[in-house]
């Protein structure tokens, strides 16, 4: 099978092409070859695998497997990277994209130098704060600054869906935090029926803000996109941050936009090629 490993913001993914045309004879266990592909000592080593689809809804379709094999509705940094790839590959020609997602057919603006993506503009869509949407169990009507209870110790979360659901936390310091001991109790606690990916926010000003994430499926891996613009949500909602923010996340920085008027999160980040190769499968 040959693919092409992309990251952006060090959210790095296997992509295969999966079209019609000219795409890869695939196994039928897709889940397990994800977890395959995906590991970073017998794999390649990877975050997760999207397949690029052909789409009857769009330019192209995601399919989005997480590093434990479970499918993904949508990712900020691997939906550029997809961009990339369609785009330096010849698979179009076109600087204006619709990609098909489980969350909803999304739009991206490329920015092309030397003939090669280099930035991609997302328009990620509405937030989400209701919680039966989300989904998070509460017969509340949105979740700012709500309890929560992570063994014995009380933390404050407002939650956001981005077509992934969110959980915020704004914390004083993200670098000390024991993420592989908290990260984990937030994905699996019962008020997240579906697991949730989880965000540890220091605001820096109304500008700026410093992120780490927990990713249910994944771990805590360098950068989320959707993640990022949950972040910024929570933050204005809370009052912490202006509506134009720059994320700085472990693997580098986004910019997050959330245009009030059109109730739409526009995400701005880059999307690098790391190798090529072939693997048997």
């Amino acid at each position: 099978m040959k693919f092409t490993k992309l990251q952006g913001c060090g959210n790095d993914y296997i992509y295969v092409n999966a079209t019609r045309e000219t795409g890869e004879s695939l196994p039928d266990n897709i889940p397990e070859l994800a977890i395959k592909v995906s590991d970073r000592h017998f794999g390649i080593g990877s975050d997760g695998l999207f397949l690029i689809r052909s789409s009857d809804k769009a330019d192209f379709m995601m399919d989005m497997y997480n590093n434990d094999g479970s499918r993904g509705k949508m990712c900020g940094n691997g939906i550029r990277c997809v961009a990339k790839y369609v785009y330096d590959n010849g698979l179009t020609d076109k600087t204006k994209l619709t990609i098909e997602t489980l969350s909803g057919v999304k739009e991206l603006d490329l920015t092309v130098e030397e003939g090669k993506v280099t930035w991609v503009t997302v328009d990620m869509g509405a937030p989400v704060t209701k919680p039966a949407l989300i989904p998070v169990r509460s017969d509340k009507d949105i979740l700012v600054r709500e309890a929560i209870n992570i063994e014995d110790e009380i933390y404050e979360i407002t939650c956001v869906s981005m077509g992934n659901p969110h959980c915020v936390v704004f914390v004083e310091d993200t670098k000390k935090l024991p993420l592989e001991q908290i990260g984990p109790k937030f994905e699996h606690h019962p008020m997240f029926p579906e697991r949730v990916n989880t965000e540890f926010i220091r605001v820096i000003d109304r500008e700026h803000i410093e992120m780490r994430v927990w990713e249910r499926g994944s771990g805590e891996t360098l950068a989320c996109g959707t993640g990022a613009c949950a972040s910024v949500i929570a933050c204005i909602l809370n009052g912490y941050t202006e509506h134009e923010v720059v994320v700085s996340l472990l693997g580098g920085e986004l910019k997050i936009r959330y245009d009030e008027e059109k109730n739409t999160v526009f995400m701005t980040g880059p999307a690098v090629k790391v190798f090529d190769g072939e693997i048997d499968i």
